[in-house]
C-alpha cells in the first residue's frame, strides 16, 4: 500500500510539473489576447541616423522585434527576419528591430556580421540588459515581437524564437497585409 501511495504522489507531482511547463512554453502563450487591439505605444527612435517615432510608420504593418546581440534565439531568428523583410516590404510591411544592448560597438558588429537588412534601433536607455522601450510594451524576455496593423493597433504578440519565413507565418502575414 505504501508503494502505491508514493507512486500516486510522484505521478501527481509529475502531472502538475507538466502543466506548469506547458503553460510556461512560449509556443503556448502565442497571440496573447491581452494586448490584441491595444494601440501600440509610441516611442522616439533613430534609423540610419534620422530621428523619428514609431507613429511615423502608421499605414504600414510593423513587425516590432525586441532583441539583443547577447541573446542566442535572437541571433538564430535574424536570417528569417531578413527574409521576412524582403517578403513584406513591397506591400507596406516593415520589420523594425529594437535592440536591448548597452554596447554600441557590439550592436554595430552584430548588424554587420548578420547582414541585417531591416531597420533597427539600439535603445540607448538600456541598462542591465533591459530596454525601457521593451518594458513599456510588457516584454519580459528576448526575443519578443509585436505585429502592429496599419492603424497602429497591436494585432498579435509572439514570445520567443519564431521561424518568420515558415509557410504558416507567411500565410499569416499575407492575410494581415491584405487588409486595408
Amino acid at each position: 500500500m505504501g508503494i502505491l501511495r508514493k507512486l500516486a504522489a510522484w505521478g501527481a507531482l509529475a502531472a502538475a510539473l507538466g502543466l506548469v511547463l506547458l503553460f510556461a512554453m512560449p509556443s503556448y502563450r502565442q497571440g496573447e489576447a491581452s494586448v490584441a487591439g491595444k494601440t501600440a505605444q509610441n516611442f522616439p527612435l533613430e534609423i540610419a541616423g534620422k530621428p523619428g517615432h514609431l507613429t511615423d510608420l502608421k499605414g504600414k504593418v510593423v513587425i516590432l522585434n525586441f532583441w539583443a546581440t547577447w541573446c542566442p534565439p535572437c541571433v538564430e531568428e535574424t536570417p528569417a527576419l531578413n527574409r521576412l523583410q524582403k517578403y513584406i516590404e513591397s506591400r507596406k510591411g516593415v520589420v523594425l528591430g529594437v535592440a536591448a544592448d548597452e554596447d554600441p560597438a557590439a550592436y554595430e558588429k552584430f548588424l554587420r556580421d548578420q547582414s541585417v537588412i531591416f531597420p533597427t534601433y539600439r535603445d540607448p536607455s538600456t541598462k542591465d540588459n533591459h530596454s525601457p522601450i521593451a518594458e513599456e510594451y510588457g516584454t519580459l524576455m528576448y526575443p519578443e515581437t509585436y505585429v502592429i496593423d496599419r492603424r497602429g493597433k497591436i494585432a498579435r504578440k509572439f514570445i520567443g524564437f519564431q521561424q518568420w519565413d515558415s509557410p504558416g507565418m507567411l500565410a499569416y502575414f499575407d492575410s494581415i497585409l491584405g487588409k486595408s
